[in-house]
C-alpha cells in the first residue's frame, strides 16, 4: 500500500537530542507504566530530552555499565511503521562503526513498546544552533566536512541516510573525547542497498523540504540523494534560510525539482568556488550532482577563507550551548584580541587627551591597562571602559559631555552584538573625517563578513561621526547640526546637553547618512572579489559612484539643517575607500590561511 507524501513538519532528532547544557530541557516525571523499575533490568530512565512521530527520547542511565545513554521509547499501539522503523535503524546502525556517526548500543521490545539505546551525545543539533545565530560561516564548513566523511562511510556499507537535515545533525560538545565535530543521527529511513526496502517505489519518506527530487518522486534513491539533503543542509546554514520551505507542505512540494537560487545571490561575500560546489550539488538531476568526495575536497579547502564571527569559538556562545572546540582551543586569536584591545586603548587615550579633564593616573598607563583587560575579555572589557569613561567625564564635572558620547558608545555593543572585537572599529569614521576621508568608512565597513554586521558597522561609524561634530564642532562630514552651541557652553549640564547638542542631531536629518553608509558597505563584496584586478577596478569605481551619488541626493535634505551644504570628502573619500578595499583584498587573499584570524574580508573574526 502506497504510504502518503510526508508533511513539511520537521520531527525532532531522536537518538541524539541534545543533552547539554541540561539546562534547556525541564526535568519531567518518568512515564506511568514505568514507574521506579529499571526499563529492560538495566537502564532507568531520568528525563524526556524530545518526542517525534515514532517515540520518545529519554536521557537514561545504564546501571550496568555505569554510562548515560538516550532510549528511544517507541509504543507499539501509536504507528504501524514503528517496529519496521526501529529495526531498520538498528540494522542500519549495526553496520556502522564511525565517529561522526551516533553509535546504536541495542534493539529490544516488550508487549507494549520497542526500545532503541543509543549513544547520548553531549551538545546541540545543527538546527538549534543556526536559529540562535551561533554558527559561523567556518562553523558550517566544518560541520559539512564531518557530515561528508560520516555519509561516505555510511554509503560504502550500502547504507543511504535518505533523512539529512539540520535537525538529525549534532554538534557536540568535545570533539577531542573521540566524537568528531559533528554527528549524524537518526538512520529510521535508511535505504539499505542490499536488503529488501523498507518501502517499495512510488513511496515517498523523509522530510519533504530537505529531500532530493527523485527521492521525492518516489524513486529508488542513491547516495546523490544524500549528497541534495547535505547541500540543502549547508545552503541553509549559509544562507539563513532553505530554499525549498515555502508557506505550506504543498506550496513546498511545488518547488521540489526546480532549480534553486545559487548560493552566491544570497552570500556575495563566500568564495565563488564554494557557492558554485553547493550549487552543483543541489542539481536536480542526481547523475549531474556533485560527488561526495568532491564536495567534501571544496569544504576542506575554502573552509580556510571563511570567518569565524560570531560562532562556536564565541565564549558566549561556547558557554550557552555547553560546546567546547578542543579542536581549535584558542581560535578567538590573539592577534585579534590584542588588536581590538590596542584600539579600545587608543580610543580611550584619545578621549582623556582631547576631553579635558584631568586623568586620575597617567594616560599611557590606563590606555595600557584598557588595552589588557580587552584584549583578555574582549566584551566585558569593552564595557567596562566605556563605563569607566563615563563615569571619569561624570565625576570631573562634564555630565553633558558624558550624555553625547553615550549613546554613540551604546549604539556599539546593540549593533553589534556578537561582534566585540570590531566595538572599537567606528572611530575610524570620524578619524577619517578629520582629513575629509569619512565616506571611506563606508568602504572598510564592507570588510564585515555578513551583510547585517557589514551595514551595523557603517551605520555605527556614521553615529560617531555625528557625536564627533557634536563634540569638536568641526565639519567632518556634513558638519554639526544647526542649532548645536560649543562644548565650552553645555559641557557641564545634562540639560543644556540636551538642547543645544543631542537634540539638535536627532532632529535633524544628520543620521541620513549612515542609510547611504549602510547600503554602500552591504555591496562591497559585489565590486571586490580580489579575482580579477581589472574588474575589481571597474566594479570599485562604479561602487565608488554609488557612493557619491547617494551622498549627493542627500544634499537637498541636508543643506538647510548641516553647516556643510554637501557632504565633505564625497568623491576623494568615496574613491580613497574603493582603493583601499582593492588592495587590502588581495592582500586578504595572498596572506590568508589555516591559521589566519580575519574574517573573509579582512576584521578580526570572532
Amino acid at each position: 500500500m502506497e504510504r502518503p507524501p510526508p508533511t513539511d513538519e520537521l520531527e525532532p532528532t531522536t537518538a541524539a537530542m541534545p543533552t547539554a547544557p541540561t539546562r534547556r530541557f525541564a526535568r519531567e516525571p518518568v512515564p506511568d507504566g514505568f514507574g521506579g523499575e529499571l526499563l529492560l533490568e538495566r537502564y532507568r530512565l531520568e528525563r524526556r530530552l524530545g518526542a517525534g512521530g515514532f517515540g520518545t527520547v529519554w536521557l537514561a542511565r545504564d546501571e550496568r555499565l555505569e554510562r548515560d545513554v538516550a532510549v528511544k521509547v517507541i509504543p507499539r499501539g501509536d504507528s504501524d511503521e514503528g517496529s519496521p522503523r526501529a529495526q531498520r535503524e538498528a540494522t542500519a546502525a549495526a553496520r556502522l562503526n564511525h565517529p561522526g556517526i551516533v553509535a546504536l548500543y541495542e534493539l529490544a521490545s516488550d508487549d507494549d513498546h520497542v526500545y532503541l539505546v543509543s549513544e547520548l551525545v553531549h551538545g546541540s543539533t545543527f538546527a538549534e544552533l543556526l536559529r540562535e545565530g551561533a554558527l559561523s560561516d567556518r562553523d558550517v564548513a566544518n560541520i559539512g566536512v564531518a557530515l561528508c566523511e560520516a555519509l561516505a562511510h555510511a554509503h560504502s556499507r550500502g547504507v543511504v541516510h535518505r533523512d539529512v537535515k539540520p535537525q538529525n545533525v549534532m554538534v557536540v560538545a568535545e570533539p577531542a573525547a573521540g566524537a568528531g565535530f559533528a554527528k549524524l543521527a537518526d538512520f529510521g529511513v535508511a535505504h539499505l542497498a542490499d536488503v529488501e526496502p523498507l518501502t517499495h517505489t512510488g513511496d515517498v519518506v523523509g522530510t519533504l523540504a530537505y529531500m532530493a527530487p527523485e527521492q521525492a518522486e518516489g524513486e529508488r534513491v542513491s547516495e546523490a540523494a544524500d549528497v541534495y539533503s547535505l547541500a540543502l543542509t549547508l545552503y541553509e546554514g549559509w544562507a539563513g534560510r532553505n530554499p525549498v520551505r515555502a508557506a505550506s507542505p504543498a506550496a513546498t512540494a511545488r518547488r521540489l525539482g526546480r532549480r534553486l537560487p545559487s548560493l552566491a545571490s544570497r552570500r556575495r561575500d563566500l568564495p565563488l568556488e564554494l557557492c558554485a560546489a553547493i550549487d552543483t550539488a543541489l542539481d536536480p538531476d542526481p547523475d549531474r550532482r556533485l560527488p561526495l568526495d568532491l564536495l567534501r575536497e571544496e569544504l576542506e579547502r575554502t573552509e580556510r577563507e571563511l570567518s569565524d564571527e560570531g560562532g562556536l569559538v564565541e565564549p558566549e556562545n561556547i558557554e550557552r550551548f555547553g560546546l567546547r572546540r578542543a579542536d581549535r582551543p584558542l581560535r578567538l586569536a590573539w592577534p585579534a584580541r590584542l588588536t581590538a584591545g590596542v584600539a579600545a586603548g587608543a580610543l580611550v587615550a584619545a578621549a582623556i587627551a582631547l576631553l579635558g579633564p584631568p586623568a586620575p593616573a597617567s594616560p599611557a598607563a590606563i590606555a595600557a591597562g584598557c588595552a589588557l583587560l580587552v584584549a583578555v575579555l574582549p566584551r566585558a572589557g569593552w564595557l567596562a571602559a566605556a563605563a569607566a569613561l563615563l563615569g571619569w567625564l561624570i565625576g570631573e564635572g562634564e555630565p553633558g559631555t558624558a550624555l553625547v558620547i553615550a549613546p554613540a558608545l551604546a549604539a556599539v555593543p546593540l549593533l553589534l552584538p556578537r561582534s566585540p572585537l570590531v566595538w572599537s572599529a567606528p572611530v575610524l569614521a570620524p578619524l577619517l573625517g578629520l582629513i575629509g576621508l569619512a565616506p571611506a568608512f563606508a568602504a572598510l565597513a564592507g570588510f564585515g563578513g555578513r551583510l547585517r554586521r557589514r551595514a551595523a558597522l557603517a551605520v555605527a561609524g556614521v553615529i560617531w561621526l555625528v557625536a564627533a561634530e557634536a563634540l569638536t564642532g568641526r565639519s567632518l562630514l556634513y558638519g554639526p547640526a544647526d542649532g548645536t552651541q560649543p562644548r565650552s557652553d553645555w559641557a557641564g549640564s545634562l540639560t543644556k546637553s540636551a538642547e543645544h547638542a543631542v537634540w539638535p542631531a536627532i532632529s535633524s536629518p544628520a543620521l541620513l547618512s549612515a542609510l547611504a553608509f549602510g547600503l554602500l558597505a552591504a555591496l562591497v563584496p559585489l565590486a571586490v572579489r580580489a579575482r580579477n584586478l581589472t574588474a575589481d577596478i571597474v566594479l570599485g569605481l562604479l561602487w565608488s559612484a554609488g557612493l557619491v551619488a547617494a551622498l549627493r541626493a542627500l544634499d537637498d535634505v541636508m543643506d538647510p539643517h548641516m553647516r556643510l551644504g554637501s557632504a565633505r570628502g564625497a568623491v576623494a573619500g568615496a574613491l580613497t575607500g574603493a582603493v583601499a578595499a582593492i588592495a587590502l583584498s588581495r592582500v586578504r587573499r595572498d596572506r590568508s590561511g589555516p591559521d589566519s584570524h580575519e574574517s573573509s574580508l579582512g576584521w578580526p573574526s570572532e
